[in-house]
């Protein structure tokens, strides 16, 4: 996938969300370009990071729930009515080669429901079987273990995230950023949305912030959720004071 942009045809309302969001505005004026390897999306909730990545599974033919283009995960419980419609009014342009055009997308707030649906799959013998029982591992041992083996993910030509490191420890933090790198390696393109400034330092990544500008690359030094983290550690009274009841 080398690009997702607005379709010619599609008619959109600038007043009605999701297009008063300033990334999805952005997305819908400019196209967004999409490079072989990492790509990050950060920025505050509210963004727009969740909304472009389910958009952009959606137009892979992914179950916004997660799954992927073999195993359609959630397809038939849709989320419904909280769905942006933003895939509606995109398209995808594709680039030549790659690996080709199946996906694979886990987002953190339905893993729960994936992980189910994958380990009932394997019993049934519609997917490959998992090691050992999923529902058996913590949250972030789950996420670790379908993203870390290729038993689910090793065919897709692009990895779509949504917020993984959510149930994630720091060392598994780490383990997942290797795994990113790994997976890049072997051709795979990885879009992936993160409030993690740990995800983010991956070498060679490309980190796009999503604020009231729009869309914009970033270095990871400049990031807001850098710069937060680090102040905090080093003082967190400094942080604490604002938020805490008064004594």
């Amino acid at each position: 996938m080398r690009r997702v942009e607005r379709r010619p045809d599609a008619v959109v309302d600038p007043d009605v969300w999701p297009a008063t969001v300033p990334a999805v505005a952005h997305l819908l004026a400019h196209g967004l370009d999409l490079p072989a390897g990492v790509t990050f999306l950060v920025g505050e909730n509210g963004a727009g990071k969740s909304t472009l990545v389910e958009a952009v599974a959606e137009l892979l033919g992914i179950p916004p729930e997660g799954g992927s283009t073999a195993h359609r995960a959630g397809a038939d419980r849709g989320r419904g009515s909280d769905r942006s419609g933003l895939a509606e009014v995109l398209r995808v342009v594709r680039g030549a080669g790659g690996r080709g055009r199946q996906g694979f997308f886990l987002r953190a707030e339905t893993a729960h429901r994936f992980v189910t649906y994958l380990e009932d799959a394997g019993a049934r013998g519609d997917g490959p079987p998992a090691p050992h029982p999923l529902h058996r591992l913590s949250h972030g041992e789950q996420f670790t273990e379908v993203l870390a083996t290729q038993r689910w993910t090793g065919s897709a030509g692009i990895v779509l995230l949504d917020e993984p490191e959510s149930a994630m420890s720091f060392r598994n933090h780490l383990a997942l950023a290797g795994t990113l790198a790994a997976t890049a390696r072997r051709g795979t393109q990885v879009l992936c949305a993160t409030h993690s400034p740990l995800l983010t330092a991956l070498p060679g990544a490309l980190v796009l912030q999503l604020d009231e500008d729009g869309i914009h690359r970033a270095e990871w030094e400049d990031l807001d959720v850098v710069h937060h983290w680090r102040f905090f550690l080093d003082a967190p009274e400094r942080y604490l004071r604002r938020v805490l009841p008064p004594s």
